[in-house]
This record gives structure tokens, sequence and C-alpha cells, in this order.
């Protein structure tokens, strides 16, 4: 990890110089203004910190490090948490320096898995890999370099050892978490061979006999890697860790906010909706049947899950980079093919219906019918698979927060009372 670590020694100073002079010269400067309706409803819109990792465009979807993702959807997990940390792509000997950093860190403490095994069975897979994740934090190297004084300019460098330390594991420990929760087996032990990816689809067990389901989770782990700062995951990790609590405390935090049926839980929704479709139909409907069904469903009062954004004025370009991979791998599937029809006719039905104004589809409308396909059949560990990736982003913001010093959280509320004297 070295030719990370002096990457950021180098870039570091230049940014904090950078940030300084532009405080200096235009920090009195507003940048947006709250209303009341904002202020009640969830800041929805506020801009009132920085992520320089990821942006969100309504034109172009997610941006990391000012590059659209269409443009770099063929790069390894490994290669997207460098562009995070750097701003810049690994070359040959930084990508082998960061891999063999991971290769050194893959097991699982065996005190982590005795937890586990003591957990009621039916625990929720995202309790178990949260709980993980905590049962570790007395591993921190931030924790303990903090304990002996550690320099606030080495706050980053702490943060970082552990962020990669933890990244290792996380493979291992939802795979892990897969296979105890649902009785698959014994673990299987991580190969020092395999790439990030490769790793996860080696310990989870499933059947891979053409390589695509591996192709799909280097796929899957690069595109849910950051989604800038406000998102619930990356606003509570980013808040936690402004108090200096380690990346295992922070890290965890964000994964409960991930846990949420508003956040990380809506592919499973999704796909529930894709699998109630096929069972009316008996297979994929036609198209006017199946817009039929959507505007019976709107009709009714319900929503189509998937579909109408809050942000974006296209498709999320995940989710049309997983439709471009099910189209080339298994388009004969039916689960599929119902989620490709609905993007024909959603959209249209939505605008015509006028029950959404920005009716594209976000990333959770596709990734679920790719991952059944394969094989992960059980729902309540999508978001499992969701946390191992997002946490590349939530360590990249840690890490540059530690480095520029940002300070602790702490916004100022007022009451009720306050807003209807003063308004």
């Amino acid at each position: 990890m070295n030719l990370l670590k002096n990457i950021l020694k180098d870039r570091i100073p230049l940014l904090k110089k950078e940030i300084k002079d532009l405080i200096d010269e235009k920090g009195h400067q507003k940048i947006g203004d709250v209303t009341i309706s904002q202020a009640y409803s969830g800041m929805r819109g506020v801009k009132a910190f920085v992520c320089d990792t990821s942006s969100v465009s309504a034109d172009e979807g997610l941006i990391i490090r000012g590059i659209p993702l269409m443009e770099i959807t063929h790069i390894l997990p490994e290669e997207v948490f460098f562009l995070l940390l750097t701003g810049k792509l690994p070359d040959e000997n930084e990508l082998a320096d960061l891999k063999e950093e991971f290769s050194l860190h893959l097991a699982v403490p065996d005190y982590v898995w005795d937890i586990l095994k003591n957990m009621p069975a039916d625990s929720h897979p995202m309790t178990m890999f949260n709980t993980g994740i905590l049962a570790m934090q007395g591993e921190s190297i931030f924790r303990k370099k903090y304990d002996m004084g550690m320099k606030k300019s080495d706050y980053w460098e702490a943060t970082l050892e552990d962020g990669v330390r933890l990244l290792a594991k996380l493979p291992a420990l939802g795979a892990g978490v897969y296979r105890m929760r649902f009785n698959k087996g014994d673990r299987i032990n991580p190969d020092v061979n395999k790439d990030w990816a490769g790793n996860f689809v080696h310990m989870i067990g499933l059947p891979d006999k053409d390589g695509n389901f591996h192709r799909l989770m280097q796929l899957y782990l690069m595109l849910h890697c950051d989604h800038e700062g406000g998102n619930v995951s990356a606003f509570a990790s980013h808040t936690v860790a402004s108090a200096l609590s380690d990346p295992y405390y922070s890290v965890s935090a964000g994964l409960n906010g991930l846990a949420g049926p508003l956040h990380g839980l809506a592919n499973q929704e999704c796909l529930k909706f894709v699998l109630s479709v096929k069972e009316k139909f008996g297979g994929v409907p036609n198209e006017e049947d199946l817009k039929q069904y959507c505007w019976n469903r709107l009709e009714s009062g319900r929503v189509i899950p998937g579909y109408g954004h809050a942000v974006l004025r296209c498709a999320d370009p995940r989710f049309s980079a997983f439709i471009k991979f099910g189209q080339q791998n298994i388009n004969q599937d039916d689960v599929f093919g119902i989620v490709d029809l609905l993007y024909k006719v959603v959209p249209g039905v939505l605008k015509e219906h006028g029950k959404a104004k920005n009716p594209w589809p976000n990333v959770d409308a596709a990734s679920g019918s790719l991952l059944y396909y394969y094989g992960l059949k059980e729902f309540n560990f999508y978001t499992v698979l969701f946390s191992i990736s997002r946490t590349m982003g939530m360590i990249s913001q840690m890490v540059w927060e530690r480095a520029l010093g940002i300070p602790i959280t702490r916004p100022k509320s007022v009451t009720t009372n306050w807003i209807k004297t003063n308004f």
C-alpha cells in the first residue's frame, strides 16, 4: 500500500492549501439558502458540506472524481477504490500494490465467527454482518494510535490502514454470513490469488461455470461504491467519523442507515414486484398487457418500485450498465425479460399518469433480477452485498475528512416556535 500512501501524501497538502485559499478568499459567500420546507423535509437539496469523491448529476447520474460512471464500468472494484481515494486510476504497479495489501488481510478473526454462531438462527443477515464489523473494532489501528497520542496530521493514514484492512475482510465476512445464515455448509476460506470480487464469488459457493457471476460481482461492487455525501449511509458515516470514531464504528453507523427500507432495501422490493408480474402472466407478458397492469397498479394507489427518481432526469447509469450486462448474458431469462420490458413501458406510463415528474429507473430496478438469476435468491441478503461495495465510498470520504481536518459535524437546529416567531 506504500504506492497509494505516497500519492496521498503528495496530494493532501496541495488540497489543504487549495481549500485554505478558497476559504480565505470566498469563505463569506453563500452556496445556498434553506427554506422552512427543507428544514421539515429531510434537508433535501440543502448544500451543507463538501464531498469530492463523487457527485450525482441530474443529466448524467453518478460521476466519480469527475468521470461519468458509464466511462468506467469496465474497471475493477479495487481500481474504483483507488480512484475514489486519489482522483486517478491506478497503473499496473499501483493496482498490484493495493491488491497485495488486500491479500494480507482477507481472514476474519475466529472470535467473530464465534459471536455470530451464538446469534439467533433467524437473525437478519445485515444484523450479523454489522455485528461482525463492530466485533472487530478492537483491531482498529486508529484507536490504538489515538490512545497513544497520535498527531492530527497522521489521522488520515491510520484511517486508511483501518479502512483497507476492513475492506479486505468484507467479502469473507459477507460470504460467511450467507453460508451460516442460510445453511449452505461450512465457510470457504479466501484465496489470496483471486481479486476482491472473485474471492466473494469463491467464498459464497454458488456455481459459476462460465465466469459470468464473477463478472457480475465485479460490476455490482464497482457500481455501488459511492453516491456523493448526502445519502443516509454516507452522511451517517460522515457524522460519526467526525467525532473521531474509528472506521469500524463509522462504517457500522453508515450500514445501519443502509439497512433502512428507504435506502438499501429497495432492490429486493423491485425484484418482488417483477416476480409478481411473472406469476400473474406465467412469464413475460406482451407490452400492452404490461402497460395495462402498470396502469391498474398506479390507479389503485400503489407505486412501481424502482421508478420515479427524485434527482435524475435520465435513466440511472448504474441501471443502464446492469441492463447492458443482462442483455449480453441472460436475455433468455424471463425475470430479466420483464425488467427489460418494464424499462420500455413504465417511464411512458408514469409520464402520462403524472405520478412522477421524473419517471426514470434507479439502480434497484435491475440489480435484483441479475442476482436472482445467478442463484442469490435470499432477498434479505442483498443489502449485505450493497454494504460490501458502499464501504469503499465511506472509507474514501473518511480518509480525506481526516486528512483535511474536517471538524465535528454540528448543525444548528431550531424549534417550531422559533420558526413561527421569526417568519
